[in-house]
């Protein structure tokens, strides 16, 4: 059964110490640091933005985001920047990050190469390894097309790095090798739309930011 995708909003969560060390983060809590408050705050500036260019009303979207709080706090921080009552964000454990198992907390590079691999050293078949106590790939993109099912037309969803690259392979058919190798980024917003991913980033943005 082919799944129909709307066209939604999309941002990652900011970023973390974690993110910032290059350790593997995975489905571990790990609150934002001050440049991923920051980054957040900017984001929520220019999806504003982007929903005034492209006439859309924030009170008539779904809002979800994953439950860690380094998602959610983005979230929250970017509807700041909206001044009307908007809907309550629904939290979906489905959004939540690909499980790494007993490698979280450890550094990419610790890792030996048998076990995992970073970005950047990825081929196809990285997409089916599971570490112990974690996820691979497939699973992940299990949670999302079943997720699927809820979204609408129009909705904002607050992630992951790993969610945005199996979306991309799920939405634009993009080849798994690519997205395993692509390092999502963090201060942007994405617009998937008919198919197609577009990339709008913050950085004109920072001048409004204390």
């Amino acid at each position: 059964m082919t799944t129909t995708w709307p066209d939604f909003y999309f941002a990652r969560h900011g970023e973390t110490d974690w993110n910032r060390e290059q350790r593997y983060q995975g489905s571990r809590d790990i609150p934002l640091n001050r440049t991923g408050q920051l980054q957040a705050d900017a984001n929520g500036i220019l999806l504003r933005q982007l929903l005034e260019q492209d006439g859309v009303n924030p009170t008539t979207l779904n809002w979800f985001a994953s439950p860690l709080s380094r998602a959610s706090e983005t979230m929250d921080r970017m509807r700041a920047a909206f001044d009307v009552e908007l809907p309550p964000v629904i939290k979906d454990r489905r959004l939540i990050e690909i499980s790494f198992g007993t490698l979280e907390g450890r550094l990419h590079s610790e890792i030996d190469r048998e076990h995992a691999r970073a970005p950047g050293e990825r081929d196809e078949s990285y997409w089916g390894f599971r570490p112990e106590g974690g996820e691979n790939y497939d699973d992940v993109a299990a949670r999302l097309l079943d997720f699927a099912r809820e979204l609408t037309h129009h909705s904002v969803v607050v992630a992951h790095g790993g969610v945005l690259r199996v979306l991309r392979h799920l939405i634009e058919g993009t080849p798994r090798a690519e997205v395993l190798n692509w390092p999502p980024p963090q201060g942007v917003v994405v617009r998937f739309m008919g198919g197609g991913m577009t990339l709008h980033a913050a950085e004109n943005i920072w001048e409004e930011i204390d």
